[in-house]
């Protein structure tokens, strides 16, 4: 018993010395000129992801802010959900575990992947 103790101790030392991130492997940039910075400030870009739900519009405020859009998927979402009562003595503010839930309209998700 003693040994499983020692064995489980030591294995949670190692996985919390293991998951610590050394900064030793960060790279740094040398800056030689202002040219030299202009251009790495140019190369980085933006991206932003942006998801819009049951009927929401919104995609062209960004589109007019210089956004673009890299990729569009959509997924199926639930937007409003229904409860009602498991039997007819069920008093659902009272009674939590006699309320059953199911979804009462189903729409649309929208996630937009955006680069600027």
């Amino acid at each position: 018993m003693k040994n499983i103790i020692k064995i489980t101790q030591l294995f949670l030392l190692l996985v919390i010395l293991t998951s610590c991130k050394s900064t030793s492997y960060k790279e740094e940039l040398i800056k030689d000129s202002e040219d030299q910075k202009s251009n790495e400030i140019n190369l980085v870009k933006r991206k932003m992801e942006v998801r819009f739900s049951c009927g929401e519009v919104g995609i062209s405020e960004f589109l007019n802010n210089g956004w673009i859009i890299s990729e569009e998927f959509t997924q199926e979402k639930i937007c409003t959900w229904k409860s009602f009562p498991a039997t007819k003595d069920c008093d659902m503010e009272k009674d939590k575990g006699c309320k059953i839930t199911t979804p009462d309209k189903i729409g649309e998700e929208k996630i937009y992947l955006l680069e600027k």
